[in-house]
């Protein structure tokens, strides 16, 4: 069976945070905090990004902050909005995608649609987006919610809400557009369509007000793990970010994956897998250790109880740091990020880790594979991971984004193209075709 298009290279995506990946990045003498609400300080990241050639630079999006955690840094990375700072950067680059996260919990269809067809038009053809469900009950409270809607519920909405966008973006066809001032003729009534779309969670008349897009839709970004997560990536995404903690279990995810892929009658060679890296860089492994444990002597365990209990759907504040990781409820019964709670169960178990030592396992990279070495090294385990069936490329979250970044891009990048892995220049068309899907 046929994963990979043959003879393809890596794909790199940049994880877009200011600061970084790790708790503490924000408290970091390189780390520009006073610039996190500056434009210039992200049009520097994705200059630098896209000089290194990445495929994409991607952001995340949360729908609530904790009053409590805002004390030890929650908006330490700024709290963009990622549609409108994408936007911005579209005007200032010219080849890398631009990928942004959106709920289908607390939206609408047509807002979405609207949005990532005006982001595709200003990018030119560049546009992505991450689908999410959200999953706390923080974010509900804010979107008129008492509590998140369950983990099968929000699935079975965002699949809804999919289909709504799709119809919405072909609404338009690609030639209705004429634009004939001697005719008076502006667009082919004939060729632009209402939808119609009468649904479980959605009514929408249609058309979409916004003419067909360069790509016709945003390229199709997922990160779910979990049974609901892997089929609904297996039918709409395009690129899937996933964390894994061992090739092992990139492998078996990334087989699982395409599998279903292949039962919903889609190419798998035409889905992207991308794990997430965190990396610390140096010139030896000893350097790079060093450098992480710094960045660890920064982090605050108050606040990272905080966010693991947040992230698991289950209060750990009362339980002692020097003892063991707690069982948690059966995973099906916990409402939010389920693969996610079990892939931080299980490491704390096969590990034997205490409270406090997996709060450390997980600063750099929240469940994401955290590694620390040289450059050397670190093209190894990609090189590895992406040859033994375990990714198609990397989400690259470096754990502190100033130097982080500059060292990969500098010292790893050019490892992995001599090597032949990754590409020494664009190629043209969209972001669709650049990613050769």
């Amino acid at each position: 069976m046929t994963y990979r298009t043959k003879g393809g290279k890596m794909r790199l995506n940049l994880f877009l945070t200011s600061m970084g990946h790790h708790e503490g990045a924000w408290r970091h003498p390189a780390s520009a905090v006073e610039s996190v609400q500056d434009f210039r300080l992200y049009q520097e990241i994705a200059a630098k990004a896209e000089r290194a050639k990445f495929d994409s630079i991607f952001m995340a999006n949360r729908y609530s902050v904790s009053t409590k955690a805002v004390t030890y840094g929650e908006l330490g990375g700024g709290g963009m909005e990622p549609l409108i700072l994408l936007s911005a950067l579209a005007a200032v680059t010219k080849e890398i995608g631009l990928i942004g996260t959106v709920s289908t919990s607390f939206t609408e269809p047509f807002n979405v649609a609207r949005s990532f067809s005006s982001l595709d038009h200003l990018s030119k053809g560049r546009a992505g987006w991450n689908v999410i469900t959200s999953g706390t009950d923080e974010e509900a409270k804010n979107f008129n919610l008492e509590e998140i809607p369950d983990h099968e519920q929000r699935y079975v909405r965002a699949q809804e809400f999919l289909e709504v966008t799709n119809k919405l973006w072909d609404s338009w066809e690609a030639d209705a557009l004429v634009k004939d001032k001697a005719t008076g003729v502006y667009a082919l009534s004939e060729k632009v369509h209402e939808i119609n779309h009468k649904g479980s969670y959605f009514s929408v008349k249609g058309p979409l007000n916004s003419p067909r897009s360069p790509q016709g839709k945003p390229v199709i970004v997922q990160a779910g793990s979990s049974k609901d997560g892997i089929d609904f990536a297996a039918q709409y995404a395009e690129i899937v970010f996933t964390a894994q903690q061992t090739l092992e279990d990139a492998q078996i995810f990334y087989k699982k994956l395409k599998s279903r892929v292949q039962d919903f009658g889609r190419d798998p060679s035409k889905v992207i897998v991308l794990p997430g890296i965190c990396p610390v860089i140096a010139n030896t492994d000893e350097e790079a250790k060093a450098k992480e444990t710094e960045l660890h002597k920064l982090t605050n365990p108050a606040y990272s109880l905080l966010q693991l209990s947040n992230r698991v759907g289950f209060d750990l504040t009362s339980y002692p740091l020097d003892g063991p990781f707690p069982e948690l409820p059966d995973i099906k019964e916990i409402k939010g990020h389920q693969s996610r709670t079990k892939l931080i169960s299980d490491l704390a178990k096969k590990e034997n880790l205490t409270l406090r030592q997996l709060l450390l396992r997980l600063a750099g990279g929240r469940g994401h594979f955290t590694i620390a070495g040289t450059p050397e090294r670190i093209a190894d385990e990609l090189q590895v991971w992406f040859e033994n069936g375990a990714a198609d490329g990397f989400n690259i979250m470096p754990q502190q984004m100033s130097e982080g970044l500059t060292e990969f891009i500098e010292s790893v990048i050019p490892e992995l193209q001599n090597r032949g892995l990754f590409k020494t220049e664009y190629t043209d068309g969209t972001l669709r075709d650049k990613l050769g899907i």
